[in-house]
């Protein structure tokens, strides 16, 4: 089954077809479920075991097609707290981020 390292969000990701994968949010959460969104910042597209193509910095013509399963998924609540010993000082905040499942449906390249 072949694989691909795309950049998304910044980051580098492995994936293969039929992964499900949060990005992130699409179309600011008004995307529907069953959209299909192609990637083509992929930087190396191979078989494992096999041989592989690595771009530079992006392989010419390849891309990753993903299917929208949920359009918005909250992700992880993240706590920031900042506390000042001998100061009546502390503050207490939250963040959820938002993301995109999407399901891998193919890949080319």
């Amino acid at each position: 089954m072949a694989y691909a390292i795309i950049e998304e969000s910044g980051g580098q990701r492995k994936v293969q077809q039929g992964d499900t994968i949060l990005i992130d949010l699409v179309n600011a959460g008004e995307a529907k479920a069953g959209d299909t969104i192609s990637v083509d910042k992929v930087l190396v597209v191979g078989e494992p075991g096999g041989s592989a193509k690595i771009g530079t910095p992006y392989v010419g013509g390849a891309s990753v097609t993903l299917e929208i399963t949920e359009p918005v998924v909250m992700g992880d609540k993240l706590v920031i707290r900042k506390f000042r010993t001998k100061n009546t000082y502390e503050r207490k905040t939250g963040h959820r981020q938002r993301y995109t499942r999407a399901t891998v449906q193919s890949i080319s390249g």
